[in-house]
């Protein structure tokens, strides 16, 4: 083990663990709390993560100068504008609605093996969607410029048609649907700041149409299909969902940043005041917000109620109902919540017996939080840092999904429009534009990805490793520096930190992200190779996918243990991680029937506890969303889905640094019990008396040999 830890860690160190004082004075009270022989870890990994951040620094600003993030909620016009944006060509400033022009490119578009794509039809940006009149015929013409002496404010104050003022010439190519005017023909309503065509045509406009002499225009479910294929399309929805992000930012602020750091800390002053009923509230509260939450979603997923996800943005036809993706999606997690439900409630049950062996390590660990009291405080450091970090990241985030550059498409298609500038018909500029995205793209979003994964491990490694040193120094210092304890030991814990340690964290959490990464790859590649795989799988087949997803986890789960003890040796010994894990590896094998059971249960009520906070930033996140802020106009989420379950994980990182108070007093307590009994022939001498009772394997042989 390398030497007993008493030797380091005490009031009195020995003579062979001298070196220099940390605190400022081999007299002064607490000078002995960890004193050691320390020296910087890891060195190579610190240069590698500095390197990561110059990284992450370069690439968001690729994002930021190529991003726009109006990209993600509206589309282009046939001249490569976005529909919404003030510095287009005219300005559309709230013109944020997409139309398309001629219906009988919409149907074209639609039909098996036609040349015509979607994205070449002609359309532009209204302020809503244009609808047939009751009694007559309308148009809708095309942005005025050249011959046409109409402002832009003037063309929309006119509804958009200035027909009556067209030439001969100019209205008879838009009796041949080559504008600059063409016919409103079909109702439209507005879906994602689109207009869905209703394949249901106006027979007073139809009529007035074929008066005119227009020319024939196709009636057809096809055209409806086309556009809702469309907007419905695997991008498309992605697209929205990246936007919701942006759209939803004063919910991350409120319930995934205020509310979980306060319910954080009244979660740590009932553990300290009122231990041992917090496991039975936990648990408690737990299936009462799972339930919450599951008949939430099953509100908006329209199983229950009369309160569903509506996709529509505008007033919505009574005669036509439109389904998506979001829709689907919300229903899956419907699904997936019901099982939760259920499985959480059965575990609750099966735990019921175990808990009163949990509640004796927790009430060690309250006592050190009412001791070192700066506990409670210190991970408002980190959580102010990881804020100031998250803002950035989504940031970013918003302008690299929408980093990608606009181009004309390259068609093969026959068709004339009116060209208002150069006053005649043209046929040479049919293609329309289209967002092009390019592989160098999707690497920087994927790393993007991964640094805010490290980032995080990152952070919340640096939050434990502080609070196991404080720990550390208040178990083997017990009694007799007490009154320096408060902020003493965190204060220490930190600067050593600093100064020693941040390359063996930053090894620690790249370790996880690998792993992490690693699954979520392997797991992408297994769903994909299933996919285009024969709808018959063989027996084996499935055996070897759920085996090797099996094993991943146990890794991944082996990896986070390992880890999280290792921060506590690197706090103790000051050690480089390997080493340290080699440690602490070997005290919890030494030791593993005494501990296990302590520490499983421990875990579990942590564990459910973190639950708790993040399931109730996600249930106060749905009713933020179900307001009408979020339900109309510009600021319309295309599902609730993203932005909770966004909030959801942010609770759950806040509640992982404040719970971390107590996850890491336990582990510590645990593992400085475990060396103090090995160096000491097996009765620990700095452990308190409740937690010698719990761990003390005599005590449990007598109460087994006497029974209940």
């Amino acid at each position: 083990m390398g030497g007993p830890l008493g030797a380091i860690i005490g009031r009195y160190p020995s003579a062979a663990a001298g070196g220099d004082d940390e605190l400022g004075g081999g007299g002064a009270p607490g000078a002995g709390i960890i004193r050691h022989n320390r020296r910087c870890r890891d060195i190579a990994f610190l240069v590698i993560f500095a390197a990561f951040w110059v990284a992450m620094i370069v690439n968001s600003s690729f994002g930021f100068n190529q991003g726009n993030p109006l990209r993600l909620t509206y589309e282009l016009d046939y001249k490569g504008n976005i529909c919404g944006d003030k510095h287009g060509d005219p300005n559309l400033h709230e013109l944020d609605v997409r139309y398309w022009m001629n219906p009988n490119q919409v149907y074209q578009s639609g039909l098996k093996n036609s040349k015509v794509n979607l994205a070449d039809a002609k359309a532009i940006c209204l302020m809503e969607c244009p609808n047939p009149a009751v009694d007559g015929l309308n148009f809708i013409c095309d942005y005025p410029e050249g011959d046409i002496r109409l402002s832009v404010d003037d063309w929309i104050n006119r509804d958009y048609d200035y027909f009556e003022s067209l030439t001969p010439d100019m209205r008879n190519s838009s009796l041949q649907l080559q504008g600059p005017c063409y016919p409103i023909i079909f109702p439209t309503v507005n879906v994602y700041w689109s207009c869905q065509f209703i394949a249901r045509a106006s027979n007073v406009s139809l009529k007035h149409w074929q008066q005119m002499g227009g020319v024939s225009i196709d009636e057809n479910i096809l055209i409806d299909k086309t556009v809702h294929k469309a907007i419905d399309s695997r991008s498309a929805v992605l697209k929205r969902y990246i936007a919701d992000i942006g759209k939803s930012w004063p919910v991350f602020i409120v319930c995934g940043g205020i509310l979980p750091v306060f319910l954080s800390v009244i979660w740590l002053f009932m553990i300290r005041y009122f231990v041992a009923a917090m496991t039975w509230i936990t648990v408690v509260l737990f299936n009462a917000l799972v339930i919450s939450v599951t008949m939430f979603c099953y509100i908006k997923a329209g199983w229950i109620g009369n309160d569903p996800l509506t996709v529509v943005i505008g007033e919505s036809d009574p005669y036509v109902h439109i389904s998506g993706r979001e829709i689907s999606h919300l229903h899956t997690v419907t699904v997936f919540m019901t099982a939760v439900m259920i499985i959480a409630f059965l575990s609750s049950i099966a735990i019921v017996r175990r808990i009163l062996i949990a509640t004796p390590v927790l009430k060690v660990a309250a006592k050190v939080i009412g001791e070192v009291q700066a506990l409670i405080v210190f991970p408002l450091v980190p959580f102010f840092i990881l804020a100031i970090f998250y803002m950035f990241w989504f940031a970013a985030t918003l302008h690299l999904f929408s980093s990608g550059q606009i181009v004309r498409n390259d068609c093969n298609i026959d068709c004339c429009s009116y060209d208002l500038k150069l006053g005649k018909v043209n046929c040479d500029n049919c293609c329309g534009y289209s967002i092009h995205y390019t592989p160098h793209i999707s690497i920087a979003i994927l790393f993007h990805l991964f640094g805010c994964y490290w980032a995080t491990q990152f952070f919340l490694a640096c939050s434990s490793t502080v609070i196991a040193g404080s720990v550390a120094s208040y178990y083997w210092a017990r009694g007799e520096i007490s009154h320096d304890i408060p902020f003493l030991t965190v204060v220490s814990s930190l600067k050593r930190l600093m100064r020693y340690s941040l390359g063996s964290v930053a090894l620690g959490s790249l370790v996880v992200s690998v792993v992490e990464w690693v699954r979520f790859i392997l797991e992408c590649l297994r769903r994909k190779l299933k996919f285009v795989g024969s709808a018959r799988e063989s027996c084996f087949g499935k055996a070897a996918s759920s085996s090797s997803e099996c094993c991943l986890g146990c890794i991944d789960w082996t990896l986070k243990s390992v880890n999280r003890n290792a921060y506590i040796m690197i706090a103790i010994t000051g050690k480089g991680f390997h080493k340290a894990s080699v440690l602490a590896t070997g005290l919890i094998m030494k030791n593993i029937l005494r501990i296990g059971k302590v520490n499983v249960i421990g875990d579990v009520i942590l564990f459910l506890g973190k639950l708790c906070v993040s399931l109730f930033c996600a249930l106060f996140a749905f009713l933020m969303l179900d307001t009408h802020k979020y339900k109309s106009a510009h600021n319309k989420i295309s599902s609730p889905l993203i932005p909770v379950l966004v909030t959801w994980a942010l609770g759950y990182v806040v509640a992982k640094l404040f719970f971390a108070v107590v996850e890491m007093s336990i582990d510590t307590i645990i593992l400085s019990f475990c060396q103090d009994a090995e160096e000491h022939q097996g009765n620990a001498q700095y452990a308190p008396p409740l937690l010698m009772e719990t761990l003390d394997e005599q005590s449990d042989l007598q109460r087994l040999t006497q029974g209940p």
